[in-house]
């Protein structure tokens, strides 16, 4: 897998270990993108299955007047 380094303020950082409990910067990070991403496809989910779709309309033919 490929690796990113990147710079973050360093209070953000022990702000979500401190939050999450845990002692690694590099986990705490992991952590909130992780949860982030699962975040996005739970709510892509719940979108998805209250799209509208095709309507079903039952039509009843009238009865013979006679």
């Amino acid at each position: 897998m490929a690796k990113v380094s990147i710079s973050l303020d360093a209070e953000l950082v022990v702000e979500v270990m401190v939050l999450a409990g845990i002692g690694s910067p590099q986990n705490a990070v992991e952590a909130v993108v992780r949860d982030y991403i699962a975040r996005g496809h739970r709510t892509e989910a719940r979108t998805e299955a209250r799209e509208p779709g095709p309507e079903r309309v039952e039509i009843t033919p009238p009865e013979p007047q006679g």
